[in-house]
């Protein structure tokens, strides 16, 4: 690595300690023989490192004594900012977030504003890494994707600092609970109460809801799910919930799947599925273990994915504003660059019919012998 690239990961890594208050207001840095041993780099790249963040406000030194964190959010960042907004989601390069990539993009770049992406791949580190990087290059605003929304926020205090140095944010898909910031999201908690109500209408009892729960948006659906139960006494006690996490190895899940619809007796008619993505998941495996959608098996999922009226049968979903998401956050921080005000937006859920669910023949609730002595013969191959 050459020299220059030395001194900005030290700058970079040193600001991002200040941002996240590992390094608070008036305490003293490591020394320059210490950052020198620390980023095994000479003495003139740490004073380099340091003249930066000096003239940025963030350090200052005291002739003999050492350097130390500057008040750097009482005093004005002498930097210009570049017309950037930075964008960071949870992931990139599918599913639905090209769309909404796609809208901000063509909305902002009206205005002359360009976007520099990074995703996290839903993990708090990252999404501290990448919060950091993004304001190294001085960035005019933020759009957000939280990281793991459903959990503690990890990362509260650089959000609070970025907001102190005056940067405009606004939050997408979800929202943490500790942050008072402009949001666009969809109404998760009716989508998940919306597909469950359409199944039950249909007949389904026996319906088993798979939800993502360090994401805010499963959270939402699961509790739409259970509220939709809760409206209908009688069947209460039929729903069973799976729930998994970002990191979790899927290979369990499908194996307790495996043995809620091999059960000879109260196995599941219908699947409510987290996002598309799992749904495609879901169908895939039941498919395998010999099971036909959706005459044994219904299912059903969120976010009409492009993909999902194409595969076979055509997946019925709950349509996600994607692209109209990306073009409202990007109308919405230019107003917020402009000093204009903005109100906060909730999707209503749209359902989108297709193939993947029919009605239910009460006349035939379990499987005939035939089935289970399919999924009987599936489990002796396995």
């Amino acid at each position: 690595m050459n020299m220059s690239k030395k001194y900005e990961k030290i700058k970079q890594d040193i600001r991002e300690k200040i941002l996240t208050e590992e390094y608070k207001v008036s305490e003293k840095l490591p020394t320059e023989s210490e950052l020198m041993e620390m980023y095994q780099v000479s003495r003139f790249t740490v004073r380099r490192a340091i003249d930066e963040l000096e003239k940025e406000n963030f350090v200052y030194r005291i002739q003999g004594g050492g350097i130390f964190v500057d008040d750097w959010k009482g005093k004005p960042q002498t930097v210009m900012k570049n017309k950037t907004i930075g964008l960071i989601t949870t992931y990139i390069s599918d599913y639905i977030f090209p769309n909404i990539i796609t809208g901000i993009d063509n909305y902002v770049s009206n205005y002359g504003y360009s976007i520099l992406i990074t995703n996290t791949q839903n993990n708090p580190e990252k999404e501290r890494k990448s919060l950091s990087n993004l304001l190294s290059n001085k960035i005019s605003g933020l759009i957000i994707e939280p990281t793991k929304s459903a959990l503690s926020n990890t990362n509260k205090s650089i959000y609070d600092n970025i907001k102190s140095l005056g940067i405009p944010m606004l939050f997408i898909n979800a929202v943490y609970d500790d942050m008072d910031i402009p949001y666009l999201v969809m109404d998760d908690l009716k989508t998940g109460e919306m597909v469950t109500d359409y199944l039950i209408s249909l007949g389904h009892k026996k319906i088993v809801g798979i939800f993502k729960v360090d994401d805010k948006q499963g959270i939402h659906r699961m509790n739409g799910y259970i509220k939709a139960f809760q409206k209908h006494p009688e069947i209460s006690n039929m729903g069973e919930i799976m729930m998994y996490q970002t990191e979790e190895n899927k290979i369990n899940l499908f194996k307790k799947l495996h043995t809620m619809l091999s059960r000879p007796e109260f196995a599941p008619t219908a699947i409510v599925c987290y996002n598309d993505q799992l749904a495609i998941q879901v169908m895939n495996f039941v498919k395998e273990i010999g099971l036909n959608i959706p005459d044994d098996l219904s299912v059903i999922g969120v976010d009409d994915y492009q993909f999902s009226k194409f595969i076979n049968p055509a997946l019925t979903t709950v349509r996600h504003p994607q692209e109209k998401m990306g073009i409202d956050a990007g109308k919405m921080i230019i107003d917020m660059l402009n000093k204009q005000p903005v109100t906060s937006k909730i999707y209503e859920p749209e359902l989108v019919k297709r193939d993947s669910v029919k009605p239910l023949d009460h006349s035939n609730d379990n499987w005939t012998e035939k089935n289970r002595e399919e999924k009987a013969i599936c489990d002796n191959d396995e």
